[in-house]
């Protein structure tokens, strides 16, 4: 989403700055900005609505020289996309501030600044820090304490990056709930809100803790402060990675890349919208709490693979916000007689934001009486994001593979997210607390999963020679479920399908046999019994089961039972965990068979017809 870029050098910074928010583009954003403090201290400024293109033509005939300055991606949430809203933002011509994240408590620090002279001229809430950061500064003489003191009255997220023509030497960092990391040059130091932003310039970089606040300053001084504002020492890391989102970077398949991307996008889905204990309801936008407010029902439209997500959510929203909610196939809703209860809430999901059903439904929608519509999406600017009342971006970034990976693990996110946000609203914040803790541990949790993949490529090799394979699961198991036979079914060809493990009786027992593999989901839940039960049924059949099971289940390996043991994580967060062994064990199966891995037969990345 938004995107910060900062440096401090010993030479003109115009051009590293540009750069920066170009290799931020993937992010996804509508205006870009960049602010420059010239030799003589004079604050320069230029905005545009539009791709960084268009901020880069504007600079052609109006260089901003100077070796200090600062650069911004935004993606709309406080007031339309235009230049007005656009960052940088000013408080008169002495300060300039960039920011991510959303600060709660916008409009009474705005009442409070009006009423002391000071005059907004943008819909945003940044604005609002601009100015408090400029009476801080009129009272202490000290950009450092004139930051530190106004991040103490923001509530809600936030990463800064603030410039003061009287200190004209000096960049300000600040981070709360968004990321913020500090470049490390040779006589310079730099600001962004994404490593990716400043590999041109350097590869070591100091990751911020929540609560820093950092003084860059001339020569390349890096002072960093934690939250009760004492000088902390933080270590520099060497950035191994390759910044070329849409090359393999050393993976044998961009399906491997981006299930390994995992952690990191789900960590930058989750950038910005966590408070300590809760969601940031604003998140979804400005008026979503106002909407969300009337909401008693959930319709979740998608096709695919987002559709297994919103199933999953189904069982999120009706537990966490106690709201009923309907799942439907986008290419089934408009062909029915839809029956909307009042205070309905229209969601659509889709990592291209143009497959022509989820759109086509959305239109359909509007004509009838929701309370308004939410688009989940990868795409910014994408006709599903126009159209809709309130959008939230997942921050996959660029998926090149068409079967998709780490699409769906953000919109699980996203939609947790939601879940939250509309429990928070409806004030059923009980269980909220543990959850906002899990989904901060999630990228990490993350990574422990992707250590598994040598022990699932081993299990891959009973595969090769199969046509068949039947997945089970419960509760909100049985979507991952359907997920993990959709991935199998979509890159190896082995046609299989997915049943709730509690149904085999109805039929699918039938077909069990040792020619049939029988892939479960086992988190250590309230099903766990049950579902022990419906294993046992498969072994006396003569089965053979492939187990993903939680770490702490007592499940012994033996001839006709594998089992894989994955880290524990709470209930509630468990769909998203263990989607990841099962498209590490399609991506291996696939391999195994020789296909054709990111681009599958007779399939496309985007379905833009219906």
């Amino acid at each position: 989403m938004c995107g910060i870029v900062g440096a401090v050098a010993a030479r003109h910074v115009q051009e590293i700055l540009l750069e920066g928010l170009r290799r931020l583009e993937y992010r996804g954003y509508d205006s870009a900005g960049m602010a420059v403090l010239s030799d003589d201290a004079r604050l320069n400024r230029q905005r545009a609505v539009g791709k960084v293109a268009a901020l880069e033509e504007k600079l052609e005939g109006n260089a901003l020289k100077g070796n200090l300055g600062i650069a911004h991606t935004r993606w709309a949430t406080h007031g339309r996309p235009s230049e007005q809203n656009a960052h940088p933002h000013q408080s008169g011509d002495s300060l300039a501030v960039v920011h991510n994240g959303i600060i709660e408590n916008h409009e009474a620090l705005k009442g409070e600044l009006e009423a002391q002279g000071y005059v907004f001229t943008s819909e945003t809430d940044t604005e609002v820090i601009a100015h408090l950061l400029s009476r801080e500064f009129t009272l202490a003489q000290d950009l450092l304490q004139a930051v530190q003191r106004s991040v103490a009255l923001l509530e809600g997220a936030y990463a800064l990056a603030v410039m003061h023509r009287a200190q004209p030497d000096v960049v300000i960092g600040a981070r709360k709930g968004s990321p913020l990391v500090v470049g490390v040059g040779i006589g310079e130091a730099f600001l962004a809100s994404d490593p990716l932003a400043l590999l041109q310039v350097t590869d070591r970089f100091i990751y911020m803790q929540e609560g820093d606040v950092v003084r860059l300053s001339q020569g390349g001084s890096i002072e960093l402060f934690d939250a009760g504002g004492e000088r902390v020492e933080r270590p520099a890391q060497i950035f191994e990675h390759g910044d070329g989102v849409t090359s393999k970077g050393g993976y044998r398949h961009f399906m491997l890349k981006e299930i390994h991307e995992q952690s990191q996008v789900i960590a930058a889905t989750l950038e910005g919208r966590l408070g300590d204990h809760q969601v940031l309801v604003n998140s979804f936008g400005t008026d979503a709490e106002q909407l969300f407010q009337g909401v008693r029902q959930v319709h979740i439209i998608a096709c695919g693979t987002s559709y297994h997500a919103g199933m999953v959510a189904r069982y999120w929203i009706e537990k966490l916000a106690g709201v009923p909610t309907q799942v439907e196939v986008a290419s089934e809703y408009r062909y029915r007689e839809v029956v909307v209860p009042e205070g309905t809430l229209f969601v659509t999901l889709s990592q291209s934001g143009e497959t022509a059903d989820t759109l086509a439904a959305l239109r359909f929608a509007k004509q009838r009486d929701y309370r308004g519509s939410l688009a989940i999406c990868n795409v910014p600017g994408s006709s599903l994001v126009r159209e809709s009342d309130l959008t939230l971006m997942t921050q996959a970034g660029p998926e090149i593979g068409v079967a998709s990976t780490k699409a769906f693990t953000t919109q699980l996110v996203a939609l947790m997210l939601l879940a939250l946000a509309l429990g928070r609203v409806r004030g059923a914040n009980g269980e909220h607390a543990p959850i906002v803790q899990g989904l901060r541990e999630l990228p990490g949790v993350i990574n422990q999963v992707l250590a598994l993949d040598g022990e699932i490529e081993r299990l891959s090799m009973a595969f090769a020679e199969k046509h068949h394979a039947l997945f089970l699961g419960r509760g909100a198991h049985f979507p991952i479920a359907q997920e993990g036979a959709l991935k199998l079914k979509e890159i190896s060809y082995i046609h299989a399908e997915a049943y709730p493990a509690g149904e085999l009786k109805h039929g699918p027992l039938a077909l069990v046999d040792s020619e049939m593999p029988v892939i479960a989901v086992a988190p250590n839940d309230e099903l766990l019994e049950k579902l022990k039960s419906n294993l046992q049924e498969v072994r006396a059949r003569g089965g053979e089961l492939f187990v993903f099971a939680d770490e702490s289940i007592r499940m012994e390996t033996n001839e006709h039972l594998h089992v894989l043991r994955v880290p524990a994580i709470s209930e509630a967060l468990a769909p998203i965990v263990y989607t990841i062994p099962l498209q590490l064990l399609a991506y291996h199966v696939a391999v195994l068979k020789g296909t054709d891995v990111d681009q599958p037969r007779n399939l496309a990345k985007s379905v833009t017809v219906e």
